[in-house]
Formats: C-alpha cells, structure tokens, sequence
C-alpha cells in the first residue's frame, strides 16, 4: 500500500458530481451578480468557466478549482476590500447551505469511504469551498462521523495547491505527509499533494478534470473514488 495511512479527498467532483450539484447554485449566483440580467449572468458564468456548448464546467476553472474570494474578485472587481470580504462572507453562507442540500454523491463514493474507513485510513476533506460547505456536505452524505477534519479555504492560511491542508493532517493524525494520499478531480489538488510531499498522488476522471489535465501531476488515475479501496490494497 505504499505506505498510505491517511486520504485526503478533494470535495466537488471528487465524492459529489460537480455538474448536477452545481450548476443551478453557480448560476443564481451569476443571475444576483448580474442583478437580473440573463444575458450578462450567462457571460458571468461562462467568465467563470462554464461551457454552454458542452454544458459543463471546463477544468482548472476558477468554479471548478477556485474558492469564494476568487469568484467575487472575478465577478466583483470593482468593489473595496471591505465589501469584497462581506461579499464573500454571503456567498460562503449561501453555498453551504444550498450546496449541501442539493449534494448528489457520486456514484458509489460512500461505500468506497465506509471500506476505507472500515480498513483503519484516516480520511479527510481538504476543498476550496468554505469549511462550513464541506462540513454540512459530509453531513448531508451521511458520512461525516467517518472523517477526521474537512478543510475549507478558510480553515488554512493559503489554500489549494499550497500544502496547508496536507501539513494541518498530518498534524492532526501523527502521519507523516508521505502517508497521507491526495485525490482529487483538478491540477490544484494534485499540486498540492506534490508540494506537500504526500505519498500519492491521484487523480479521478469523475469530475472537471480529463486524463490529458491531471497525467503530468498524477501518479496514479482512476475513473472514481469507487476505484480506490481496490488500488490500494493491490498497490
């Protein structure tokens, strides 16, 4: 097993489906932002990487990979700084709640954490979406009670695909970085595990990312967390 004690999972498009849970939110976004405008919102989010062409988000998007902050900087650019952080504040509010409620696990995501929980790894979120968000998902889930931590953007001083979240694991486990596995369906999250020194590094095709984004960075590409439980214990 490479010596993997520890998994820190990527949220969006890595244990729910990214397209069917967010679109709808991303988009009252976008139609508050452009104040009603449908016309504008669409540029909104086609600004934000959504393609309407091919009616999903495009990978390494600042709504695929970015957190809050990066959106309202995005969408919001020419408002002050105290206005931009309540701004954010809102949205954070918005998307844990709302984003929770229409949560669609992928599938067979909770029976891959409950093996993989059931054979001792140490499991953890580490998301550019609030920690709140990733809280209330995992509840939502009903996975919660088999995870350690969820780190958002805002429980670590620079998120994803700085090495904050790995090193504030391995911190709260005892592991050492090179136990813990990074898996994720975007470049940042395999970045992160590359400069956090994590034993692994995976990839899954269940999300925004392709086989061509995520094969530099990735040691190992799976079609889903549902692949996981049997890669490991071969590995």
């Amino acid at each position: 097993m490479n010596g993997i004690k520890g998994i820190l999972f990527d949220k969006d498009g890595t244990l729910i489906d990214f397209q069917k849970t967010w679109f709808a939110i991303g988009d009252r976004m976008a139609l508050k932002a452009a104040d009603g405008d449908r016309v504008r919102a669409d540029a909104l989010m086609a600004e934000a990487g959504y393609d309407f062409d091919r009616k999903c988000f495009r990978a390494d998007s600042v709504f695929a990979a970015g957190t809050n902050a990066d959106i309202v900087a995005l969408w919001y650019p020419e408002i002050g700084v105290e206005e931009r952080q309540a701004m954010t504040v809102g949205f954070d509010t918005f998307t844990a709640e709302e984003g929770a409620a229409a949560s669609v696990p992928l599938p067979g995501s909770k029976d891959a954490i409950s093996s993989l929980h059931g054979s001792g790894f140490r499991l953890g979120v580490a998301t550019n979406d609030s920690t709140g968000g990733a809280e209330k998902t995992l509840l939502a889930l009903g996975v919660a009670q088999m995870f350690d931590a969820a780190y958002g953007y805002d429980a670590v001083a620079n998120p994803k695909p700085a090495p904050d979240a790995i090193h504030a694991f391995a911190d709260l486990t005892g592991l050492k970085p090179s136990e813990i596995a990074m898996v994720g369906d975007n470049r940042h999250d395999l970045e992160m595990a590359k400069a956090g020194g994590a034993g692994l590094a995976i990839g899954v095709l269940s999300g925004t990312g392709t086989r061509e984004t995520l094969a530099p960075l990735a040691d190992v590409i799976l079609d889903s967390i549902a692949d996981l439980p049997g890669y490991l214990a071969s590995a």
